[in-house]
C-alpha cells in the first residue's frame, strides 16, 4: 500500500480539512474502492462503508451513523 497523501500539499480550492478538524469527513476522495468498502480522503482519513475512519496517525473512529431528529 502506497503512504496516505500528505494534507499539507493539499491543492484543492478550498483546502480540505485537516485530519483532526471537527468537519474532516468533508475532505476531496482521493482513491475509491467500493468493492472493498473503503475511501481515501485527501487528509488521509480512510473511511469506510459503515462510517468508520482510520485516522493518519493510527486510531480509529468508530461507525457514526446520524440519528434521525424526534
Amino acid at each position: 500500500m502506497t503512504a496516505h497523501p500528505d494534507p499539507a500539499n493539499c491543492a484543492h480550492k478550498p483546502c480540505c480539512p485537516a485530519a483532526d478538524a471537527h468537519d474532516r469527513d468533508a475532505a476531496r476522495t482521493v482513491a475509491h474502492h467500493p468493492e472493498q468498502g473503503w475511501s481515501l480522503l485527501c487528509n488521509g482519513i480512510v473511511v469506510f462503508d459503515d462510517t468508520g475512519e482510520l485516522l493518519p496517525d493510527g486510531r480509529v473512529v468508530d461507525p457514526h451513523r446520524p440519528t434521525a431528529a424526534a
